[in-house]
């Protein structure tokens, strides 16, 4: 026998942008919202449960962008406004700088648009012993092969992912917002729809309760997909990350290190001072999971705590190449993490134009985290009907189905690494056996 429990608002999703949302909405004096997710909090598989996240500060905003450079510019203002300003945020920002580097041809490409592109003084690597100096002695020990990029020496670093979602988290509750997680109780199994399917009216957990709300808004990650029909605008999409433990003289050597982004290689950010662990990422347009449903492709995510073999291979060419000393040391955790890819890899943040009282926050594309606090205000600007954000901003972040007619579901969408190509992981043969284990380090 089924149940009812009513709210104003009811935000499906309690990662990154779930919390981001209700924190902001809380903060702006709404009541009644109701945040449900399937995991315990924080959930071991939402993307925002990480250690860290590259974080850069945008160029000031300027009316004689383009729509596009606008765009990123003003959320990355917002965002940078709560990483440097709000008391909340301020703890988890760390702007340590930011290298930018390849070693192909058409990826230094990519790195030199984007030195044009920012106002920053950069400086250009080209040697080794250029890319050596950006760090303490003994840290970059690799002989960078054919690496060349630049140096951002502020206004770019990394913030601590998991430490601002449970931040986030606490100011919501305290502020009276309810969550509702466990696989029973916060899984969300459908929405609920008036009669005549025109009006949202809350979601159907898995436990049997139907939670109405006059304001539904949906923000499950790469699971959104699975709830709606996003007319193909979303590709949930997995990349793959590693762990590798240091030693307590290691972690004090690598602290406050840039960001090193290798565009077709990965990236590393200093190791965590709780349990001095380096998170590693290989860089790659992502893998995905392809299946025909009622003759339509989608992409379906899954948990893992594991990571493809040849991810691991590529991680450890990454460290010969630039930190050869770890290259042969065990990992100590690695899982997939996934996002949803929009085909432009702008957000989706808009009412839905057919279902009234729904607001979808979803697509990531990669840029969810860096950008997470200045969620929340553009998802309450829509709520509240303020205009705030500009029509300029808006009208980038609508839904749009008509780009993802005849999608290409292989786009790369400008990313770099294993061949620059999108991965099927009904492809993968092999999985790294990466034990979730710590140990000491000699």
């Amino acid at each position: 026998m089924t149940s009812q429990a009513d709210s104003n608002i009811l935000i499906i999703g309690a990662g990154t942008w779930g919390c981001s949302i209700a924190l902001e909405l809380a903060r702006r004096g709404h009541t009644g919202i109701k945040v449900l997710d399937g995991s315990s909090f924080p959930s071991a598989i939402s993307a925002g449960n990480d250690l860290n996240k590259i974080a850069e500060e945008a160029n000031q905003p300027s009316q004689d962008d383009s729509d596009e450079d606008y765009f990123w510019h003003r959320v990355h203002e917002i965002a940078m406004k709560a990483w440097k300003h709000d008391s909340l945020f301020v703890p988890f920002y760390h702007p340590t700088g930011f290298i930018d580097a390849a070693v192909s041809d058409d990826a230094y490409e990519r790195c030199v648009e984007y030195a044009k592109s920012d106002n920053a003084t950069l400086v250009p690597l080209k040697t080794k012993e250029d890319f050596q100096r950006t760090m303490p002695d003994g840290v970059l020990q690799g002989d960078f092969p054919g690496w060349r990029g630049f140096w951002k020496q502020g206004g770019a670093g990394w913030v601590f992912a998991s430490g601002a979602m449970k931040a986030m988290h606490v100011e919501a509750v305290r502020l009276g917002v309810h969550f509702v997680t466990g696989d029973s109780e916060g899984r969300v199994e459908a929405l609920l729809y008036s009669q005549d399917s025109k009006t949202a009216s809350g979601a159907r957990t898995a436990d049997g309760i139907f939670h109405t709300a006059k304001h539904t808004i949906l923000s499950a990650g790469a699971n959104s997909d699975h709830l709606l029909d996003f007319k193909s605008q979303l590709r949930p999409t997995a990349w793959t990350l590693a762990h590798i433990p240091l030693s307590s003289e290691e972690a004090a050597l690598y602290k406050d290190l840039p960001v090193l982004y290798g565009v077709d290689r990965g990236f590393f950010i200093e190791p965590d001072a709780e349990k001095q662990e380096m998170k590693l990422c290989d860089e790659h347009p992502g893998y995905i999971n392809p299946v025909i449903e009622d003759g339509k492709f989608r992409s379906v995510p899954f948990a893992r705590h594991q990571i493809p073999a040849e991810a691991e291979a590529r991680m450890r060419l990454l460290l010969r190449e630039t930190m050869p000393q770890l290259a042969e040391r065990e990992f100590s955790f690695a899982r997939m993490c996934w996002d949803a890819d929009t085909v432009d890899r702008r957000f989706l943040i808009d009412t839905h134009p057919e279902i009234e009282n729904l607001i979808v926050a979803v697509g990531g594309s990669g840029n969810g985290f860096m950008t997470s606090p200045a969620i929340g205000v553009l998802v309450a600007d829509i709520l509240d009907n303020r205009g705030e954000i500009e029509e300029r901003v808006k009208k980038m972040l609508r839904w749009r189905s008509e780009t993802a007619i005849n999608r290409d579901w292989w786009d790369s969408q400008g990313r770099y690494g294993a061949n620059g190509k999108v991965m099927d992981l009904r492809d993968v043969k092999k999985w790294a056996r990466i034990g979730d284990k710590r140990f000491s380090v000699a």
